[in-house]
């Protein structure tokens, strides 16, 4: 009998649900889970107990990630570990799904294996890792990340947030300050479920999405410094106005890659200062998202950002810095692993396209140090970080089957 025959679907629908009413307030819709913050501290807390309850190995590292670990026999124990997971921090007013289903899913699947009664020949565990939104510290998918090797923990630690609070102090304030060290737990493979936060599937009707390619991601943050002056007083040809020169490279910039193959360019976050309707700003800082699953087309519109800012800041008369938060070249998954899952799909009867992340997700991260893949299901109307964002319960069951076995098939099982 296949493992995904012990699936219990019901658990799996009231624990998302019990995650997506962490975080909510009476009035804003949806639920609010910065990282570390503490409705961020009261969801891990829940998870823990979930993970309690099935009698796994509880780890936690010194950036914050949370492991529950199913162990072998003695004399396996020591083998790299098959590894499920995602997040379960979230963006501002966001969805139940993004992040905490991957997680889920992977109890789920740990439950299964408890309720057939079977023992894997290898660990077989759950990862939540820490900060994979970066909306309160930056850069994102930081947990996985520092797993992967790509930041030190003392780096980590003193990232400072948005609201100026330090992440080490944060980390320690809410219990989950682990002292393993990232990375010290050895994987042999990841594989993360996840809501599309696309159109395709939903546009399509196909019920599951192989990864194969993951976009690269370019964060910068770009600040151009003018003058300052009366709105009334000063003659526009006398004006250093950096206001001007912003609009100048946003709209630019969409028409850049507007004609590119695949670029994606978000202008995401935008403040003036003295922020005034009667007076000139004196600086406009504004951050661009560039995205694209090709790196020689990324490093193409990185430079063309460039191009845009020196050509129009030297005509108005004023001056820029752009300082990089972020940068992750575009990764390729795990062709096995890929194959397997639209094999897996079509086992099931249900269908399956090859398709391209256009966010990022901590299994990029993963890729770098063990064969990773992903595998997505639809999302109603391709929406969201947003309350609205939804995908129907019989959508997740597929997406949790296939994994299921995808797992199973891996480490024969």
């Amino acid at each position: 009998m296949p493992l995904s025959a012990f699936l219990d679907y019901t658990i799996l629908h009231t624990q998302i649900a019990t995650l997506a009413a962490i975080g909510t307030g009476p009035v804003t819709p949806g639920r609010t889970r910065l990282a570390l913050t503490d409705a961020d501290r009261q969801a891990r807390d829940q998870l823990v107990d979930w993970l309690r309850e099935l009698d796994l190995t509880i780890r936690i590292d010194s950036v914050g990630n949370i492991y529950g670990i199913l162990e072998p026999a003695p004399a396996d124990a020591q083998l790299p570990v098959m590894l499920m997971g995602s997040h379960i921090d979230t963006v501002i007013e966001a969805g139940a799904y993004d992040g905490c289903y991957g997680v889920l899913a992977g109890v789920a699947i740990l439950r299964a294996i408890r309720a057939a009664g079977r023992t894997p020949q290898r660990p077989i565990g759950v990862v939540a890792f820490s900060n994979e939104e970066g909306v309160r510290f930056q850069p994102d998918m930081l947990g996985s990340l520092a797993v992967a090797g790509g930041i030190s923990v003392a780096d980590v630690h003193a990232i400072r947030a948005t609201d100026g609070a330090i992440y080490g102090s944060e980390l320690a304030h809410i219990g989950y300050n682990g002292s393993e060290q990232p990375g010290e737990i050895p994987v042999h493979a990841y594989l993360e479920l996840h809501i599309e936060q696309g159109p395709i599937l939903a546009a399509t009707g196909v019920a599951i999405g192989a990864v194969h390619t993951l976009q690269g991601i370019s964060w910068q943050r770009i600040t151009i410094r003018g003058v300052a002056n009366h709105a009334g007083t000063t003659p526009m040809r006398l004006r250093h106005d950096p206001m001007v020169v912003a609009a100048q490279v946003i709209a630019a910039l969409r028409l850049f890659v507007q004609a590119s193959h695949a670029t994606l360019a978000t202008v995401g976050t935008l403040a003036l200062a003295p922020d005034a309707i009667n007076v000139i700003p004196h600086s406009v800082t504004f951050t661009v998202d560039l995205r694209d699953p090709d790196e020689a087309q990324l490093q193409r519109a990185e430079a063309e950002l460039r191009a845009l800012l020196d050509s129009f800041c030297h005509a108005e008369g004023v001056q820029y810095d752009c300082e990089s938060l972020a940068r992750f070249a575009p990764v390729v998954f795990d062709a096995t692993l890929v194959e397997t899952i639209r094999q897996v799909a079509a086992d099931h009867g249900v269908t399956s396209v090859p398709i391209v992340s256009g966010a990022g997700h901590d299994a990029q991260m993963m890729a770098r140090i063990t064969p990773s893949a992903m595998i997505f299901v639809p999302s109603q109307d391709g929406i969201s970080h947003n309350p609205a964002e939804y995908t129907a319960p019989a959508q997740l069951d597929a997406g949790l089957r296939v994994l299921c076995d995808v797992v199973a098939r891996h480490i024969g099982m």
